[in-house]
Parts: C-alpha cells; structure tokens; sequence
C-alpha cells in the first residue's frame, strides 16, 4: 500500500471514531441521569416532581423542557420556573408563589366586606397569583356595575411579608351612582315616549326611585326591556314590530347612561279568519270554541292568543283519553289588509316525562319548599300547562323577586328537565297600621312577620296593638306542609287587653291559644278545621254602664271548636285582578268552658277587569249566632261591625245600642258589602298608586235577651260611599280611605277617615 493509500486509511479511521464518540457522548447527553430542585421552600421537591412528565432514562428532546414549564406553571404555585439541562442533568429552578395572609378592602362604603369577599375566589392561606388577582378585579367591577357604579376603580395592592407571605388590598374608589339619565324612542309613531317607558323594567331616574335600583343600568335588564317592549307591540297588534336598534351610551363622565331604542313599528292588524282544526281522534274541536278570547275584527293580541292556547291546553289535559296534546297557533299575516287569520292546530304528542327537577338560586330557600309547589315530579308526565301553574304557585308564595321555570331537553327525546331559577328577596315584614276616630283616638299596629322562617316556608307572626284604648299580643306558627304532606298547621296564642269604655263602658281581657289544621280537597276547594281554648274576661264595669252589660261582668271559659271551607279562584293570590273566592265558616262551643253557641258565616269576594288597570271588586258576607240550651250569647261572642268592616262608621259604630247609656251592646245576625273601583289617577303606573271609589253597606241587629224601650235595635240598611288612594311605596303598603254615610240611624257613630301604612325588611 503506497504511503498516500496509507495515510488516507489512518485519516478514515480517525474519523470514523470521532463519529463514534461524538454519537456516544450525544446519546448520554439526550437522556436524563439526573432531575434537581433548586429555590422551594415550603413545597417539597417530590412534589415538585410528582408534576413532571418526566423521569431518569427518558429522552432530552426540546418539546420535554417545554411541557415540563407548562406543567409546573400550570399549578400556579411558582411565579417563574427555569428548567435547564447540563450533561443529563435537569436543574428545575422555582420561584414559589407567595401565601396569602390577609385580604382586605379599602374605601368601600356601599358595599360591605362581607359582600365583596363572597364575590372573590382568593381566601387567606392561598397561594397568591395575579392571574387569580386580576379575575377578581374583574368580578369585583361587575359586582359595582350591577349596583350601578361605573365609575369605580379598584386598584389590588400587595403588601410582602416575610417567609414569603403577602397581605392583598382592595383599593376601591367607589364613585358616584351611575344612573338613567334618559331613555329615548326613535322610529315610535303610535305610542309616545312615555307610554314606552312605561312597559320596560328600566327606569329613567328620578329622586323617588332612592329606594330601587330599576333606574340603574344592567345590561340582562336591558334585553330584558327589548323583550317586554316587543310584547307589548304584539299585544296592541303590531305584528311586523321590530327593534332595530338599542344602545346603551355611557357619558364621559361616567355618571349618567343614555339608552335609546329604535323601533320599526309596521302595521296594526285585525284578526281575520279563526279556525280550529284537530288532529286528535274522537275529539269534536268545536267544544274548545269558548276557550277564543278573540274574535274576526277584533285588534291582533298575541296576549291573547297564549292565553287561548293555555285554556285550551288545560280542558284538553282534563281529558283522560288526550294526556298529550299541543295547540300550535298558525298565524297567517295578510299584509294587503292588514288582517291575521289564527289557526289552532290541536296534535296529539309523544309522550313526554319529567326527568329531574333542577332547581338554583335559592341561596336561604331550602329545595323542598320550591319542590312542593311544582306539580310534577321526576317520571311523571310532563305537561306545559301544569309547569305555568307551578310558577304562578310559586310568585303567589312571595319568597322571591324572580321565578323562571323552564324545560330542556332530557338524556333522551321523550324526557325534559324542569329548569327552576329564583331569585329570592326579603320575606321579612315589619308593619305599622294606624287609624283615628273620635273615639279611640290615635292607635298604632305593630305586626312583625316571617313567612319564610330558616327558609323552611314557615309563617311566623309577632303582632301587637297598642293604643289607649286597646293592647293585644298576637303569636303564631303556620307550617304549611306538616309531616310532608299538604297539611298546613297553625298554632297561635293571644293575649288581649281592651277598653271599651267610649263604646259600651266595659274592659275585656283575652287571653287562650288555638290549633288549625287545614287541606286540599281538590285544587280550588280547600277544608280547614281547628279549635279555640279562651279565657274572657269583663271588668271594670261602669257604674253608669247598660244593665245589659252590668249582667256580662266576670269570668267565661270558651271551649269550641270551628271549620271553614273555602274556594280560591283568583290568578294571584297577592294582588288579584280577576277571579273569586267563596268561604263558610262554622264554630260550636261547649265542649267544655261556660260558652253554649253556634256561630255561622257565609262570603265571597269577586274581581272583574273592566279596562286595563281598572279592577271592579265585590265583597258580600253575612253571619249569625245563636244560643243554646239555657245559655244566651255572651257580648264577647257577639258581632260588632264598622270601621274597616263598615267604612264610614267607627268601630262598633252601628247595630244595637242601649239609648239611656248609649253602650254598642253587639248583635246576632249581620250582613255586610262592598263594591270597590280601583283605577289608574293618571300618573305612571310604575308609581304604584291607585284611587278608588267605594260604597259599603251592611247591617247588624238582634241581640237574643235583650228586649225593651231602652235599647234600639234596628235591622235598617247602612250604607256608605267614599274614595281612597293607595301606594306600593318602598316602605311597604299605605291606604287612604275618606267615607262619609248616606244611609243611617240617628244612634250611630260616624268615623270619616282612615289611614295605615306598612314596611319590610
């Protein structure tokens, strides 16, 4: 081999062993020998390795380091993380999130701490980040513009301290109120601006409005409002409405916000053609033809027309043989008349059942309160109409500001899940009455209530009356689903102190406790029965006073027991508009005690929409009672009618009267009316105040036993008319009622005017 082949073989040996070594040192440097931990304190570095995907032996590729970073910052305990390698060495160099020590707020004045630190998800003793950090700014400037402050700038500070701790402040600068300063309508025709702002939510602002906050701006309420006015077009007929733009403008200034609204109005239609076509064997569709609310001529409602397709849905689900069944309107525009032809479509459906019931919102509300009051459980069917009934049961319990009960889809298509949202309010209630009379002079009514005590649904009454004249103490427990089951029961005990000098020249004491228990007997007819242990006494008999009454002075037991049967057809039962309600009562005492009697009362109540916001009401009641065996009916058992039973004349202002002493001796048999006219005065409606316009009439007489010259007993009619203005003011409710007699007797007592008022908490 010539010496230039040998040294070409030398130089190919020597490369190839550097290829060699260099490939070995390569592989030992691309797999991990060794993992280290540097800068922790407080975690422990098999922590910090429990969260790498790595480990001795596996390969050193670039992707390793980078997913090592991810994961680490990932737990969001390290503010920095380096992760370096060094001949298969991986160094892991932390820097450990502080711990939080304190959280505090400062210059905040509207809301409480209390409030702000639920709304955070920082605690005490967490590891601090400022992603966390920035996110709770984020709720907390939320949480100010839902009360509507705008203008708030919260600023997070950072105080170290040692062993790698920090306290976190809240600086707030809360700023003023951000209110609604204006709500403008572009594009409205028909209606004018305020007639518009009279159908949303939002309100603009104004000084009586410091006790809500509709006139603050929240964006939900906002969509909310395009939703309510839309609605309100459909019901005046304005078929082709539609809002083509709302824009909320926040002023530079941040204190005021401009709303405003364009609408396209369209066209007012007529209902044309009505027609009900039925798809449903068996079933002659002509006998839902008194379920229309509209007639071909009248102006399109599409209020109307749900209310239709509801009626419909519940005298077609009162049919066994037709469970499930949809009404679907078909509603045809004819826009060269102008008219709608309504077409309802009776189908029969899949059955569809009730998965679960979720219910949310409740934070005080135990679930089983709102549970009881849908009427329907898991499995069983589901029915529309029924879901409409639960919630208008629920807003009648008064527990809560909102109630939203929907259905979505099941894990299946013959299933749905019943959605109940509410939002709950205040059920506490502290009310104040007041009234004046020649008589009685100035009185006050303390009533403290809880209708919804521990959030269990229980009614707790504290009353008191307090005059100069009278002082009662009132405690009550209502449980309105004893053992589980749709049994309300009430237990109460009174104490009663009353002078009745002024009306019949006597004291009386009352002192005992009662037992009520009351049930359904079908959804409208309810049956109550209940017993009475009383106490009564007379005392301070005048000299002067009736010989009748002279004869009433001492001791009496009264041992009874009493039912009641009533009827509620009412759509609310808090503020009813339209429906009516019937009720009997019956009570017999002497099992036991000094009383023998049998008393009876008879009524119903009714109201009728004459217009809108105009409320046609009517009152008619009448009772008797009478002795038995040889005993006469006592004056603590006998009736007595005025004041607010007889507008216009003062309590125990008519029925008979002993003419020398003229002492109110009570009656045996009455009769009592009223015809009331609620009506809009002209200011807005979201005012809350309302006049009326009222007469009452009624009537008292026969005491049994007491018969002679020197008593005047007369069963004449009485009547009254009178007008009164009321106002669901932010205190609580207040009425004004001023009545004056038209039909009396010469011996009766006249009271004009009267007042009370109320407030919650």
């Amino acid at each position: 081999m010539s010496p230039m082949s040998l040294r070409t073989f030398y130089l190919f040996c020597l490369s190839l062993g550097l290829v060699f070594l260099t490939m070995a040192t390569a592989y030992a440097a691309d797999t991990v020998r060794d993992i280290r931990v540097t800068g922790n304190q407080r975690i422990e570095p098999t922590t910090v390795l429990s969260y790498l995907q790595m480990k001795a032996g596996d390969p050193i590729t670039v992707d390793t380091i980078d997913q090592a970073l991810k994961d680490l910052f990932a737990t969001e305990l390290f503010a920095d993380v380096q992760v370096t390698e060094s001949a298969g060495v991986i160094t892991v160099a932390v820097v450990e999130n502080p711990i939080i020590s304190e959280i505090a707020f400062e210059g905040n004045d509207a809301l409480e701490d209390a409030e702000l630190t639920t709304e955070i998800s920082l605690r005490p003793r967490m590891v601090f980040t400022r992603t966390k950090v920035q996110n709770d700014v984020a709720r907390l400037y939320d949480v100010y513009r839902k009360n509507g402050r705008f203008s708030v700038v919260i600023s997070p500070k950072i105080i170290k301290l040692d062993q790698n701790r920090v306290n976190l402040v809240f600086e707030i600068t809360e700023g003023d109120i951000t209110e609604i300063r204006s709500i403008r309508f572009v594009g409205n025709k028909r209606f004018n601006d305020d007639t518009l702002r009279g159908e949303l939510a939002t309100k603009e602002s104004r000084w009586y409005r410091f006790l809500n906050n509709n006139d603050r701006y929240d964006g939900d309420r906002f969509n909310y409002d395009q939703e309510l006015l839309r609605r309100f077009y459909l019901s005046e007929g304005y078929a082709d409405f539609r809002i083509l733009s709302a824009v909320a403008e926040l002023s530079e200034s941040r204190d005021d916000f401009y709303l405003t609204l364009t609408v396209d109005e369209g066209p007012r239609y007529k209902v044309g053609k009505i027609d009900i076509q039925s798809g449903l064997r068996n079933f002659d569709a002509n006998t839902l033809r008194g379920s229309l609310t509209l007639v071909p001529g009248d102006w399109y409602d599409a209020d109307a027309v749900e209310d239709t397709i509801e009626e419909m849905t519940e005298k077609l689900n009162e049919k066994d043989q037709i469970y499930f069944v949809s009404v679907t309107p078909d509603v045809q525009r004819h826009p060269e008349d102008k008219t709608i032809d309504i077409i309802y479509r009776l189908a029969e459906t899949a059955k569809v059942f009730v998965e679960r019931v979720d219910i949310k919102g409740n934070m005080r509300t135990e679930d089983k309160v709102i549970r009881r009051e849908i009427r329907a459980a898991e499995s069983d069917a589901y029915i529309k109409s029924d879901m409409a009934k639960s919630e208008r049961d629920l807003r009648d319990l008064d527990y809560f500001e909102k109630v939203d009960v929907k259905s979505v889809p099941g894990s299946a298509p013959d299933k749905r899940v019943v959605e109940i949202d509410v939002e709950e309010k205040s059920t506490g209630e502290l009310s104040v009455g007041a009234g004046f009379s020649t008589s009685e002079g100035p009185l006050a009514d303390f009533r403290l209530r809880e209708r919804n005590f521990l959030g269990k649904g229980q009614d707790v009454v504290l009353a008191t009356t307090l005059s100069g004249e009278k002082t009662e103490f009132d405690v009550s427990v209502t449980e309105p689903y004893f053992m589980d089951r749709d049994l309300a029961a009430t237990v109460d005990a009174f104490h009663i102190t009353r002078d009745l000098q002024d009306e019949s020249s006597y004291d009386q004491k009352r002192s005992g406790a009662g037992l009520k228990l009351s049930f359904p007997l079908s959804e409208k007819w309810r049956q109550a029965f209940g017993y009475r242990l009383e106490r009564n006494e007379i005392t301070n008999v005048d000299s002067d006073a009736s010989r009748y009454i002279r004869d009433q002075e001492g001791n009496r037991v009264t041992s009874a027991v009493n039912q009641r049967l009533s009827y509620t057809d009412l759509d609310s039962t808090l503020f009813p508009t339209e429906g009516y309600t019937f009720w009997l009562e019956n009570e017999i005492s002497g099992l036991g005690g000094d009383s023998q009697y049998f008393n009876t009362k008879i009524g119903n109540t009714v109201f009728y929409p004459i217009a809108d916001n105009w409320i046609l009401s009517g009152l008619l009641e009448a009772g008797l009672v009478e002795g038995y065996g040889d005993e006469a009916v006592s004056i603590n058992e006998r009736f007595f009618i005025g004041g607010n039973t007889l507008r216009g004349f003062d309590s125990s202002g008519i029925g008979p009267r002993d003419l020398l002493t003229d002492d109110a001796l009570g009656g045996n048999r009455y009769y009592r009316g009223s015809a009331e006219l609620r009506m809009p005065i002209g200011l807005p409606e979201e005012y809350g105040i309302a006049g009326y316009v009222f007469t009452d009439f009624g009537s008292l007489w026969k005491p049994d036993s007491l018969e002679g010259s020197d008593v005047a007993d007369e069963s004449s009619l009485r009547a009254s008319a009178g007008v009164g203005l009321s106002w669901r003011s932010p205190m609580g409710p207040l009425r004004i009622d001023y009545a004056k007699p038209y039909m009396k007797e010469d011996y009766d007592v006249e009271q004009s005017f009267r007042f009370s008022f109320g407030t919650q908490f």
